[in-house]
């Protein structure tokens, strides 16, 4: 399965992966302040990287 991505589709699966990163020290339960800080930078890098993989390509949706 190839996905044909460019690289604004390349760019959005990267930033998709560092944003569910970043998530992950956020998700402990005794997780300190700037953990619980990063979650906003964590969900805008992957909500970017998702509208990019998402507007990458062009013609008809199959």
């Amino acid at each position: 399965m190839a996905l044909n991505l460019s690289k604004q589709g390349l760019v959005g699966v990267v930033l998709m992966l560092v944003g569910a990163l970043a998530f992950l020290p956020g998700l402990a339960p005794s997780s300190g302040q700037v953990a619980t800080i990063a979650l906003l930078p964590a969900a805008l890098l992957l909500t970017y990287g998702t509208y990019l993989v998402g507007t990458d390509g062009g013609g008809r949706p199959v």
